[in-house]
């Protein structure tokens, strides 16, 4: 009887040991960590989020880069460089920075997107190496139409290619450049791969009427176009 009494005692005291010891693990386990400090971490992907789980940026390497979305709605798989992503409230990407060099040639470009369609602002360098040496880098904007949002695009997008008919869709494409629903380049100011460094502003259109620029020679220029491209006015 006194042995038993003996393994009983012993056995509380197990029971509490370990009842301590549970609730300790479960306590650190689900303690609030955001006071954390960390000298080094090394990850592919960072999803920041809003507390209902919103997306709102994705910094990645390349490999497991975010495709993009439109209306909370995942864009098909695609290649994109190592950077950052940038969401708004709406699901939609808005903007980013992404990045990358290798012996072919260098880029770096931070884009700010239109509501409901792609960026009409970049601030990018570029700059290939090899035959096809030359390098370009400035601020550049666009006009984009509110009537042709991105989702329509990948709408229109899919149905031709779903048509397996790479003449129509190249035609189909080059009409709805021709009409402006993708958008219209309107400024530049940086320098050109011809070693050009100044404004450059275009019409409506996307033709370059407007040209204040020192060339590769340090040669000034100010010159005034017409719609087909031929200088109207120039200013030395």
């Amino acid at each position: 009887m006194e042995r038993l009494l003996t393994e009983v005692r012993m056995l509380k005291i197990y029971s509490a040991v370990l009842t301590i010891l549970c609730t300790i693990f479960i306590f650190l386990a689900f303690r609030d960590k955001s006071g954390q400090h960390f000298k080094e971490i090394n990850v592919e992907r960072i999803n920041i989020v809003e507390k209902d789980g919103t997306l709102k940026m994705v910094i990645s390497n390349k490999e497991r880069q975010h495709p993009g979305m439109v209306n909370h709605k995942m864009m098909k798989p695609r290649e994109r460089e190592a950077g950052m992503i940038f969401f708004n409230s709406k699901g939609d990407e808005c903007g980013g920075l992404v990045y990358d060099g290798d012996a072919k040639g260098s880029g770096m470009v931070y884009s700010v997107d239109q509501r409901n369609t792609d960026q009409i602002m970049q601030l990018q360098y570029s700059e290939a190496a090899g035959k096809e040496k030359g390098r370009v880098y400035g601020l550049k904007l666009w006009d984009r139409p509110d009537d042709f949002t991105l989702e329509r695009l990948i709408k229109v997008d899919d149905s031709l290619k779903k048509l397996n008919d790479p003449v129509l869709y190249k035609k189909a494409f080059a009409q709805l450049n021709e009409d402006g629903k993708l958008g219209r380049e309107r400024f530049f100011a940086g320098k050109t791969s011809d070693g050009e460094v100044g404004l450059f502003l275009r019409d409506s259109n996307g033709k370059v009427r407007l040209r204040i620029y020192v060339d590769k020679n340090n040669a000034t220029h100010i010159e005034s176009l017409d719609a087909k491209g031929n200088i109207v006015k120039s200013d030395l």
